[in-house]
């Protein structure tokens, strides 16, 4: 048999399911009244985890043909996880699992798993040229609990052992998945139980590494007695045996077992404040795997594996709180002030912009938040301003005429005309930016709820928050810390919600401004913790004040998304020209446009001087030459020019 190239690092299979995650802390399941939704599932957490630390993971499993099937698609392959083995099954629904956070020893736990989606996963779906190509397979015991998902994960090893790929043990055992409990005991972590026992013993003799907490290992020696139990494991296997010990990290077992858990190999462990243990055993493996894929000394995937651990016991989730490699590798080298990780604000960030979703190399953005311009235009027509609303989808469709589900393309659209568009443009893969700021407000205030979190807590997380603040370092201190307040807690609701933020700075008029007025403004942002995934700047065509602007963000915020330049109403050559000067500044990665391309049309339509079609075409003209005249700017040839 002709050599197969190792494509994948891991297989791992078994348990994709909706977790429910209670956002109050401190009180009874019963007493919660709103949930985050999050991958859940061990095999489906690990496969995140592998993915966000470097490795190149795959998920077999099966999902409903519904809405949270197809969010756990999405999600996952959102991380980078080949997600070709994921069967959509149309007969079942997807496993979903509600979750809580009591206190520092309870987190009630209830799994809706009847009939679920991922315990029908058969032979058929372990597809040998998926194997043949990974270094490993992970196997769950949950999944060696019926008949059907028994037989799939046996042929998986097969064909691992077939293909020289290792195969990886997470004994994951959940004893209510067994049958051995009552549902609401979900979260009881031990039952002695024979049956399972001898079950979970009939895969360990092919296994390569068996990972497990002690309680995890009980049930697979068969004893409650853990060096009793892990000797009776090496009776049974040679793998490498990896003992999860909790805030004493872990314990490594690469042959002889010792007297006691001590006298394995053994990494840093790391103190801090226990918040959330659920999906930390995930978190663990990813780390561990890391290393031991790559061949690295045990002592150090101990080390990797104790760090994700206790990174993600800091957390609120499993899959979302696991670290990425840019992460892992910055708290290893700088560790933490805080026993409490998640109130580490560097911390947060790295974790924050090292795990956003999606890429944007460049962003071309159609603007048509404006409300103020709008409504002006409608009286001037002396038409009904709820024409208003049908016009910005007409915009939208404008852009998607444009865009031709090309995801560089983005809108920016409002909740109080542009309602319907924003509902249009979900089923859509671009970028959709909403403001929150109150039009022309100075100081600073935010449109709906006096609680801005309360606010844009309702916003779909495919919407990033935009908004927009005239700032000057020259204004009264008054009006500047106002400004700062506001600015601050809006930031810090978007963290809290997981919504994206967009700052726009309005300034001057650009013949008023120095080379270095809006980098000024910038640094002071970032300098009282407002760290925006994107700025949105006045048109610029100085390389001074571009290079001013390069060194801010290089200096705060190196992870920043980059810069779109707004276009102020000006005419097309002249946002040419600023295209030009920003092409050889790489933190400058688009546009975001409107009234230069809309206004005279839509001023138009409302007049009554063309209909639906002119106005689309109108507008999807003005839009397509605007990212001509951007790609134009951007040719390898025009760069070379500029460097």
């Amino acid at each position: 048999m002709s050599e197969i190239e190792k494509t994948l690092d891991v297989i791992t299979i078994g348990r994709a399911s909706v977790d429910l995650y209670g956002d109050q802390v401190g009180g009874r399941l019963e007493d919660m009244a709103s949930f985050s939704k999050y991958v859940g599932g061990c095999p489906a957490n690990i496969s995140v985890g592998c993915a966000r630390l470097g490795l190149d993971s795959a998920l077999l499993t099966r999902v409903g043909d519904d809405y949270m099937g197809r969010y756990i698609l999405e999600q996952v392959a959102s991380e980078g996880v080949c997600t070709d083995l994921v069967v959509a099954d149309p007969g079942r629904l997807t496993a979903l699992a509600i979750l809580g956070i009591r206190d520092k020893e309870q987190f009630p736990l209830l799994f809706y798993r009847e009939n679920c989606a991922d315990m029908a996963i058969c032979e058929d779906d372990v597809k040998e040229e998926y194997v043949a190509r990974s270094r490993a397979v992970l196997v769950t015991g949950t999944h060696l609990s019926e008949p059907g998902v028994r037989s799939a994960s046996k042929k998986a090893i097969r064909l691992a052992k077939k293909h020289d790929a290792r195969v990886v043990m997470d004994v994951d055992y959940r004893p209510v998945l067994w049958g051995l409990t009552t549902p609401e005991l979900g979260e009881q972590r031990f039952v002695a139980d024979e049956t399972v026992t001898q079950e979970l013993q009939t895969i360990i003799a092919d296994c390569d590494l068996i990972v497990g907490t002690e309680e995890e290992l009980h049930i697979l020696g068969g004893s409650i007695d853990t060096m009793a139990a892990i000797r009776r494991v090496r009776e049974l296997s040679n793998a490498t045996i990896v003992c999860k010990r909790g805030a004493l990290g872990c314990t490594v077992f690469d042959g002889a077992i010792g007297d006691g858990l001590d006298d394995g190999i053994m990494g840093r462990s790391f103190k801090i404040e226990v918040f959330n243990i659920l999906g930390a055993g995930d978190a663990f493996m990813s780390g561990f795997l890391r290393g031991w894929l790559r061949d690295r000394p045990l002592r150090e995937c101990c080390t990797w594996a104790n760090a994700c651990g206790a990174l993600v016991v800091s957390r609120h989730g499993c899959a979302p709180a696991i670290p990425s490699w840019t992460e892992l590798q910055y708290f290893l080298e700088n560790g933490s002030d805080h026993l409490a990780l998640r109130h580490d604000r560097q911390l947060e960030h790295i974790h924050w912009a090292t795990n956003r979703k999606h890429d944007y190399p460049t962003l071309k953005i159609l603007a048509v938040d404006h409300r103020v311009q709008f409504e002006a235009l409608a009286d001037e027509m002396s038409t009904s301003r709820q024409r208003i609303s049908k016009l910005k989808s007409l915009t939208a469709l404008a852009l998607h005429q444009v865009a031709r589900n090309e995801p560089v393309f983005g809108i920016l659209l409002d909740g109080r005309w542009g309602e319907d568009a924003l509902a249009m443009m979900g089923d859509y893969p671009y970028w959709i930016g909403r403001p929150i700021e109150v039009s022309g407000a100075v100081p600073l205030e935010f449109e709906g709820s006096s609680a801005v979190a309360t606010e844009i807590g309702k916003w779909p997380l495919t919407q990033t928050v935009k908004c927009l603040v005239n700032y000057r370092m020259t204004d009264p201190g008054e009006m500047r810390e106002r400004q700062d307040r506001q600015l601050w807690k809006l930031f810090d609701a978007c963290r809290q919600t997981r919504h994206e933020l967009m700052v726009e700075i309005i300034t001057a008029q650009n013949d008023a401004r120095e080379p270095d007025t809006i980098a000024q403004v910038m640094r002071h942002f970032y300098e009282i913790g407002v760290y925006p995934d994107w700025w949105k700047l006045e048109p610029i065509v100085d390389g001074d004040e571009f290079g001013a602007i390069t060194k801010v963000i290089d200096d705060y915020d190196p992870l920043c998304r980059g810069v779109v330049l707004l276009g102020y109403a000006a005419p097309l050559k002249e946002l040419e020209a600023s295209f030009r000067a920003a092409a050889s500044h790489d933190r400058v990665k688009g546009f975001a446009v409107g009234r230069s391309i809309w206004y005279e049309a839509a001023r138009d339509w409302l007049a009554g001087d063309c209909d639906d079609d002119q106005y689309v075409a109108s507008v999807s003209s003005g839009l397509k030459d605007l990212a001509d005249a951007w790609d134009r700017a951007h040719e390898p040839e025009r760069r070379l020019g500029h460097a």
